[in-house]
Order: C-alpha cells, then sequence, then structure tokens
C-alpha cells in the first residue's frame, strides 16, 4: 500500500499560489503537509492527483465506508454536500496525494482518521481547465 510522507506531495503552482497567505506563508492547517511540495504547471499535473476542486472517493481504512468528497476552499465549503474546504483536517490531507495513497488526519476532538484515495472523479486540469 502507498504511504505519503512529507515531500511527496505534488500541487500546481496555481493551486500553491492561491493557498498562500498575503505575507507569503501556507495556512498553519496546511503548513505540515506541505512542507516541500513538488510543484508542477497546472498543465504539467498527472491526472491521478488531488488538486483544488477535485471530486474524489475514499475509503475509511476502519469501516471501509465509501465517500465522495470535493476540496474546496473554505467560502465554496458545505460539508453535508461533499464539498470540504481545505484547510478542514480532511481536506488538508488529501491535497496533493494521488490515487492509492493514505490519506491521515485528527479529527478537531483528537480521533485519528485514515482513507485511502480510490478514485478521482473529476480534476479540473484533467478536463482542461487551468485557471479553477
Amino acid at each position: 500500500m502507498y504511504e505519503t510522507l512529507n515531500g511527496e506531495r505534488t500541487l500546481t503552482e496555481l493551486d500553491f499560489a492561491r493557498l498562500k497567505l498575503k505575507d507569503g506563508q501556507l495556512p498553519a492547517e496546511l503548513k505540515d503537509n506541505f512542507e516541500f511540495p513538488n510543484l508542477v504547471p497546472s498543465n504539467e499535473v498527472s491526472a491521478d492527483v488531488v488538486t483544488m476542486y477535485s471530486q474524489v472517493e475514499i475509503m475509511d481504512l476502519h469501516s471501509h465506508h465509501r465517500q465522495v468528497l470535493t476540496i474546496c476552499y473554505l467560502s465554496d465549503a458545505e460539508p453535508n454536500l461533499g464539498f470540504i474546504s481545505v484547510l478542514s483536517p480532511v481536506g488538508a490531507s488529501l491535497l496533493g496525494l494521488q490515487v492509492g495513497a493514505i490519506a491521515r488526519w485528527r479529527t478537531p476532538n483528537g480521533d485519528e482518521c485514515a482513507a485511502e484515495i480510490k478514485a478521482i472523479l473529476f480534476q479540473p486540469e484533467a478536463s482542461g481547465d487551468y485557471t479553477t
């Protein structure tokens, strides 16, 4: 099974630039996961990498429950509809990983969670959208 370590995440240059705050720093929620990301132009990102606004199918490693989530910015988050903020623990853990990778995060109450990325159902870059 594929395990992801820091430095093994791929971000598009555009996603990375948009995620930085005005002072040029990443939000604290993302810092640990993206200390050394592999940056690529949007038109060169692999179709199996989770980018902003990707719709992904994940499977919980404990319950084997599958769900579909879309990684989005905080202003577009609607968790009840599956739109998960990139600044949430699960959103931050998924961004930049590839299909087959294991995302790990802690819930706000401290529970440890893990899920395998089973599929990317939609990725903007794979459909030719390099600006979303």
